[in-house]
């Protein structure tokens, strides 16, 4: 298995370069060079696999077709340690819960920072141990966060050796208990940095610093962010896991809404969905930072400066330039890496759109690819937390009540629909209390987190500035 650039780079890769290495040497975010194909058969076994040894063993199967560079023995190993009943709360990790017919909930926040995030990012921690020690090197992690994926990061990573993250987010733009969940950690090998602007600006910095190659390979820098493929694999495996949940065979269908700010959860969707997997729509559900919905409608891609990014109760979604729509786009419009450098640098570089809306290729994006797309306001927000919880005794938290409210407007019957659950709602406790007039529970391990001592940089949205705290760090 090799993987390519979206921007035509001419190179080609395996796994465990693109592992430790983040964006492409063209600024392209990698892919494999053709999507493995899953057949019956396939399914049928994957399906036993999940039945009678779970979710580690299903993650191995789906993990072993991406992955050529790590001996087979080995991969099981981390899968085995990454996925457990101890670090996820409950053996099957990821559990469907019911809410009213033909509407589940897929909980994907059982890990140790209560997000989905850490579906991915603990297999990520291991996996960089695994690499790292095997060519006896050090990384540098720079990654930015709008919520879920800085906690995850540190969490997975504090401890590991031969690592260090530097992570980027908003200032000020987070919940308070996400905020303390990353800056009370007073790890030697973690630095966090809030960036006073907006997610777009932390994302820019982190794309910078990875374009800059000289720096890049003087430093060892590496990325976590979800336009790290590795990431992304590991997020795949969840699909198939709620598929199997949801259905007694191989001839159904399912549909699964996500919560979507960054492209990078529902993405993994549509990789499984090109493997075969039997999904019959991919609902991506936007807050009031609506570029993604904007563009399933209308076929417009615009990305929003910082002064037009909302500040909602649904943050980690704040978010107008998602980094991981390149790789849709690159399918879409038939892997073709010129045009793909072309729109996603001269054209959004230059006028912050693209427009596909006459091209032929969008015109039938809905049945070939299965999107569509809808918005969820504040208002929608608390409408939708107050009624899954006095209809189903089910509190959820604020991205998730987005993911349920645009569901509902495309349930089928037919079709069971799987909403992706992204976070607990402790995390999100001041929009809770104003939807239910109640505190959400609070996980034993987090009582008083907020005020615990913090350790954080405080910078203006200036890479040079990043890189000058990286130099320093690193020495």
């Amino acid at each position: 298995m090799l993987y390519l650039s979206t921007r035509g780079d001419p190179g080609r890769k395996h796994f465990c370069e693109i592992l430790l290495e983040g964006l492409a040497p063209d600024g392209g975010l990698y892919l494999p060079e053709a999507y493995p194909q899953v057949d019956g058969a396939a399914l049928a076994a994957w399906r036993t696999v999940w039945q009678t040894r779970g979710y580690a063993a299903l993650a191995f199967e789906i993990l072993s077709l991406y992955i050529d560079d790590i001996p087979a023995a080995d991969l099981k190993a981390i899968c085995d340690k990454t996925y457990t009943e101890a670090v996820f709360g409950t053996p099957q990790i990821v559990p469907l819960k019911p809410l009213e017919p033909g509407l589940t909930l897929e909980a994907l926040s059982n890990g140790p920072t209560l997000a989905f995030k850490d579906m991915a990012m603990q297999l990520l921690g291991n996996l960089f141990e695994y690499e790292l020690g095997r060519r006896g090197e050090q990384l540098n992690i720079l990654g930015a966060t709008s919520g879920d994926t800085g906690s995850a990061a540190e969490y997975a990573m504090r401890g590991k050796k031969g690592v260090r993250v530097f992570m980027t987010s908003p200032h000020g733009r987070m919940s308070p208990f996400q905020q303390a969940q990353m800056f009370s950690l007073m790890d030697e090998n973690i630095h966090n940095i809030a960036i006073e602007g907006v997610f777009d600006d932390c994302q820019d910095i982190v794309k910078a610093v990875s374009n800059d190659l000289e720096f890049k390979r003087r430093y060892r820098i590496g990325t976590v962010n979800s336009i790290n493929w590795a990431r992304l694999l590991a997020q795949v495996v969840y699909y198939f896991a709620g598929y199997f949940q949801a259905t007694s065979d191989n001839t159904q269908q399912v549909s699964f809404t996500v919560p979507s700010g960054n492209f990078g959860n529902v993405c993994a969707g549509h990789v499984a969905r090109m493997m075969g997997l039997p999904i019959r729509q991919l609902v991506v559900a936007t807050n009031e930072n609506d570029v993604l919905d904007e563009f399933f409608r209308t076929g417009v891609y615009r990305v929003r400066g910082s002064a037009d990014t909302h500040e909602t109760s649904s943050p980690s979604m704040d978010i107008s330039k998602a980094s991981n729509f390149e790789r849709f786009v690159f399918d879409l419009l038939g892997r073709d890496g010129a045009r793909i450098k072309a729109l996603f640098g001269d054209a959004l570089n230059q006028a912050g759109r693209f427009d596909l809306s006459a091209d032929p290729a969008f015109a039938d994006a809905a049945a070939r690819y299965g999107f569509v797309s809808g918005k969820s306001t504040h208002a929608d927000r608390l409408a939708t937390i107050r009624d899954t919880w006095e209809r189903f005794g089910v509190m959820i938290d604020t991205h998730t009540a987005d993911g349920v409210k645009v569901a509902r407007a495309h349930l089928d019957a037919a079709v069971p629909m799987i909403v992706l659950e992204t976070a607990l709602p402790i995390k999100f406790a001041a929009t809770i209390v104003e939807a239910l007039g109640r505190e959400p529970d609070r996980p034993a391990q987090f009582a008083g987190i907020e005020a615990l001592p913090k350790r954080v940089s405080v910078m203006p949205a200036d890479t040079q500035a990043v890189k000058a705290l990286i130099a320093r760090v690193c020495g």
